[in-house]
């Protein structure tokens, strides 16, 4: 009897140490006592272990049910993970709609604090306004009276009034205006071409008063041509009294005009307005680089025209293309031409963001979603009687090198 108990008591050990070993669990050695209830060796000590792993399993336990709660869909029933995602990502999606919708309605670009600042960005394509502050206030338009003078001398082109290859004569009143200018000398004469290019590049005023000279006799009489054409392209608070932009209290224009008139060098005149475009070119020997700093810098852009006086402060109207989207923006009274170009840059990426967003916008309500019913609808009445066919490859004598 003796050496029975003795070896039960082995057996009772061995098993409690297979069971700390993790060979058996502690439900075998409930059995082993069982069968054996009048040996109580090493009870206490499974009964303390069974509590520890009964406590472990209930945590773990704990958990799993806690995170299946979080796959409990709104009819109450346990579902999959993968459909409970599915089900996330629709009941989401009208409230990234919305949001998207939010930011279309907010988009809005840093504004200059100057007094003349002005601006706007349309959509080239349907002449919708992206974003425009003042647009129709009056402001003086500087060097960006230079794109009408290319206008009136791009049609001059077309109608065989003026050739490329033609010498115009240069005035004591043209060699005497002010900077900026090429330097051209009185009595001497200069190519249209070159004359063209001084004026898209240097900005140069005595190369411009050569053109004007040339169609309409005098400035007067070309300024009053100048401001006829803005009549008939629909710019309608535009007067111009020179062709170059220098200080001239009464020569005035809008956000709004400048937006037409940049439209309509971009689609009247396709063969010409490539030469926006050039980086440069050389005349008598010296290289004047584009006055446009931003064309360099900002992908898609290929014009149009930066302008400065005192009083208007750095104004510049650009043009910008991606893909089938063409963009065109104005800023009046910048504070630096690097701040003037770094709004412009603001602007015309905020204005690419919304027509992307507008997109998705489409699409809703296309479904029936009328969220986007009070979104601003401002439109630029572009001039389209001349056939619109947009730039696509340049000129071949606007894209050669410096001449």
């Amino acid at each position: 009897m003796l050496s029975l108990c003795r070896r039960t008591g082995i057996i009772k050990v061995f098993l409690l140490c297979m069971v700390m070993a993790g060979f058996l669990s502690p439900f075998s050695v409930n059995a082993a006592s069982a069968k054996h209830p009048s040996h109580k060796v090493g009870k206490s000590k499974i009964s303390g272990y069974k509590s520890a792993k009964a406590k472990a399993r209930g945590a773990t336990k704990s958990k799993a049910v806690h995170g299946q709660s979080k796959r409990f869909v709104a009819r109450g029933a346990y579902s999959p993970r993968v459909d409970n995602r599915a089900i996330k990502r629709k009941q989401s999606a009208k409230s990234v709609r919305s949001d998207r919708v939010r930011q279309a309605r907010n988009v809005r670009p840093a504004v200059e604090s100057s007094a003349g600042y002005a601006d706007l960005v349309m959509d080239a394509k349907t002449g919708r306004v992206l974003h425009a502050t003042r647009p129709d206030e009056l402001r003086h338009p500087a060097s960006l009276t230079k794109m009408m003078t290319l206008y009136l001398a791009f049609e001059a082109l077309k109608s065989g009034e003026l050739k490329l290859d033609q010498r115009l004569p240069i005035s004591q009143n043209a060699a005497a205006q002010e900077p900026s200018k090429l330097g051209l000398r009185a009595g001497n004469q200069i190519r249209v071409e070159d004359a063209l290019l001084g004026l898209v590049t240097k900005s140069a005023n005595d190369a411009t008063v050569v053109v004007a000279e040339a169609l309409g006799g005098s400035e007067e009489q070309f300024a009053r041509l100048m401001t006829k054409k803005a009549r008939q392209l629909g710019m309608k608070r535009t007067v111009f009294r020179n062709p170059s932009g220098l200080p001239n209290s009464e020569q005035v224009t809008t956000a709004r005009d400048m937006a037409i008139l940049g439209y309509a060098l971009v689609y009247h005149h396709p063969q010409f307005y490539p030469y926006f475009s050039r980086e440069g070119f050389t005349y008598a020997g010296v290289h004047h680089n584009n006055h446009n700093h931003l064309m360099s810098r900002y992908r898609g852009m290929d014009g149009i025209k930066t302008g400065y006086i005192r009083a208007s402060g750095f104004n510049l109207v650009a043009s910008t293309v991606r893909g089938p989207t063409r963009l065109i923006g104005v800023v009046f009274g910048g504070r630096s031409a690097v701040a003037r170009d770094n709004q412009m840059a603001a602007l015309l990426d905020q204005a690419f963001a919304q027509l992307s967003i507008g997109k998705n916008v489409q699409h809703m309500a296309s479904v029936g979603d009328q969220a986007m019913a009070d979104l601003p609808t401002d439109y630029v009445e572009v001039p389209t009687s001349v056939p619109v066919v947009a730039p696509v490859q340049p000129l071949a004598v606007a894209s050669r090198g410096d001449m």
